[in-house]
């Protein structure tokens, strides 16, 4: 009886430290895909936000995102279409974006015109970009932006003004300098500019020649005369006589419903300092087909939009939109137009398409940029950008006229 007693307890005590242990253990929690219903035909799949935290300039930040593994997108560089391009080289800490992507856009240009491979300088740009943007702050009496941005078609400006070189003519980068750094530059040049106005000094000759010495200082003097195959040119007569770049035959496009479509206008943004009113504004299926036709005719394109949602990852090369943001089938002009009203939408980055692939039903574009995020993922310089982010966040884009020459004449027959 006393032995029945003890095995019966044995046992008890044996099932119940099993169920316990099995209790503790931590299960595994499958969670089912869940969809977000659209239409009776649309089905998308849905992306859960999270917060994440990640270390920038040794403190910790704390930002939006979800989990990008889901997203079905190319494996690799190899699966695009893609057309020359030098290697994607970093712009560091300054706001040049803008100089290095139009410049890739220009060197693709080259190539595709038959003039070769040429590394141009960016910096050779952006120092007469400065002087130029310096110089209408003068001349506005201190009412003009005052920032390191700007536009594509401000590269295409300066080298008509001021011509071109060879990246190996100026870098820039003074002594062992191997990274651009214009923070105390650009700090120096607004304090001389805060000073002019608090003491409405607008001697504009003496003011450009000072701004000048502060740039010197910082990215060297640049080239008068360069050497070009034995012969001695200047700049002008580089781009003019070497490069042939036919600088009148790019034009620069928009979507927005503040002005009528088909119709020149001005790009209502800071970056565009001097107010250019010579972009095209066309429907966003236009903007979005435009640029996707051009690729596939065999022309790169210059672009530039906002890069600060959630749905771009530098770690994962990747950019959508994701649902919490809005669906896919939800956006139209309607809700690209309320960003760019609200800000949430904003022309913080210019970047270069290089390549493009149709996979299921989106097209991707191969983007190589200069920007720091770009060099966090295993493609270092590029990002995968999905047509769903393009048609939502990106704003404008240039393109070589032949490559739109249908869209051209829709805006002759308006005037």
């Amino acid at each position: 009886m006393k032995r029945t007693i003890l095995f019966f307890f044995i046992g008890f005590f044996s099932l119940f430290f099993i169920f316990a242990l099995n209790s503790c253990k931590q299960k595994e929690t499958i969670i089912e895909k869940q969809t977000i219903q659209i239409s009776d035909e649309e089905l998308q799949e849905k992306n859960i936000s999270v917060y994440k935290t990640k270390k920038f300039a040794g403190k910790e930040r704390t930002y939006l995102s979800f989990d990008f593994s889901g997203i079905e997108k190319p494996a690799s560089l190899t699966e695009f279409s893609q057309y020359f391009h030098f290697l994607p080289i970093r712009q560091y800490r300054t706001g040049t974006c803008w100089s290095f992507a139009t410049t890739s856009f220009l060197e693709s240009e080259l190539k595709r015109l038959g003039k070769g491979e040429i590394k141009l300088s960016e910096m050779f740009t952006v120092y007469w970009e400065y002087v130029e943007k310096m110089r209408r702050y003068i001349r506005e009496k201190g009412n003009s932006a005052m920032g390191q941005g700007s536009e594509h078609n401000a590269v295409i400006a300066r080298m008509r003004e001021y011509g071109a070189v060879r990246a190996s003519d100026y870098t820039g980068l003074l002594g062992e300098q191997n990274e651009h750094d214009h923070s105390k530059l650009f700090r120096e040049w607004r304090n001389y500019l805060l000073f002019c106005k608090e003491n409405a000094y607008w001697d504009e000759e003496k003011a450009v020649s000072y701004v000048k010495t502060i740039l010197n200082n910082y990215l060297g003097k640049p080239p008068e005369t360069i050497e070009v195959d034995g012969q001695t040119m200047t700049p002008k007569q580089y781009l003019e006589k070497a490069l042939e770049l036919p600088l009148d035959d790019y034009v620069c496009f928009i979507s927005t419903k503040s002005l009528p479509y088909y119709t020149k206008g001005e790009y209502k943004v800071p970056d565009n300092w001097w107010h250019s009113e010579e972009y095209h504004n066309v429907p966003l299926d236009e903007f979005l087909g435009t640029i996707v036709r051009a690729l596939k005719k065999g022309y790169t394109v210059a672009l530039g939009g906002d890069i600060s949602e959630p749905g771009i990852s530098g770690e994962n090369d990747v950019a959508i939109v994701p649902t919490f943001d809005l669906p896919q089938k939800l956006i139209d002009q309607d809700s690209r137009e309320f960003r760019f009203y609200n800000r949430t939408s904003r022309d913080d980055h210019a970047i270069h398409i290089v390549g493009y692939k149709e996979m299921g039903n989106h097209t991707w574009f191969l983007i190589k940029d200069s920007g720091r995020s770009a060099h966090m993922g295993q493609f270092k310089g590029y990002y995968f950008y999905r047509d769903d982010y393009l048609k939502l966040k990106m704003l404008n884009f240039m393109v070589h006229k032949d490559a739109v020459a249908d869209l051209l004449a829709k805006f002759s027959e308006q005037e």
